[in-house]
């Protein structure tokens, strides 16, 4: 993946604008949001990377439910990033917005107490699923946490949905190792307890999984 290619939101550019309406419909937004807002548990005083961060919605949300944290959201779109801006202007918050790529997460300070991507990794290569989540690791400090919501595993009927809505959009070369569980063998690598979903909640758009991974303290 070059530094100019990446899956725009809804898989293409001409989408960019409807993709705020388009979670929201179709995924159980609030559900999974709320889910994972409660899994990040953000904290005055601490410092979140949103890896991946879109047009800002978690981004937002954690900053609203604990003002006193630092937040950070890291995108290589910088279309969604200036909307992501505007729609913090528009809540009244303050977030630091960071064009990059998930592989650079490292590279933004480092330090973070905690990382968290939401709907990212499905869409990028299997080198960059990889490099992204090592990336957020490196960023998180020991005894930090990684948080991950993304479409992992899918079976039965949901495999069948994710099929028809999100791999009709961001295609099947990317999303497929999504679906044949590659997220959860990844973070296998990092403990076995780390590939097993916290949550799974099941969408029109196919299974949606969170994932907690606490980066181990240092000996």
């Amino acid at each position: 993946m070059t530094d100019a290619a990446f899956t725009p939101a809804l898989g293409r550019p001409e989408f960019t604008d409807d993709y705020d309406r388009a979670i929201r419909t179709w995924t159980r937004e609030r559900v999974w949001r709320s889910a994972l807002l409660a899994q990040v548990a953000p904290r005055h005083g601490e410092t979140i990377l949103d890896v991946g961060c879109g047009t800002g919605s978690f981004a937002i949300l954690m900053k609203q439910a604990a003002p006193g944290t630092r937040i950070v959201g890291l995108d290589p779109d910088p279309r969604v990033l200036r909307l992501a801006a505007a729609k913090a202007d528009a809540a009244g918050v303050e977030i630091e917005w960071r064009q990059g790529f998930a592989r650079e997460a490292a590279g933004s300070s480092g330090g973070f107490d905690k990382a968290v991507s939401s709907l990212v990794f499905h869409q990028v290569p299997m080198p960059e699923k990889r490099a992204g989540i090592a990336a957020m690791l490196a960023a998180v400090h020991h005894g930090g946490e990684l948080h991950i919501a993304d479409y992992a595993r899918q079976r039965g009927l949901m495999r069948v949905l994710f099929r028809l809505t999100v791999q009709n959009l961001d295609g099947i070369a990317n999303t497929q190792p999504n679906a044949d569980g590659a997220l959860e063998t990844i973070l296998a690598e990092t403990s076995i307890a780390a590939a097993q979903p916290t949550r799974v909640i099941q969408t029109l758009t196919g299974a949606i999984s969170l994932f907690r991974i606490t980066v181990p303290e240092a000996r």
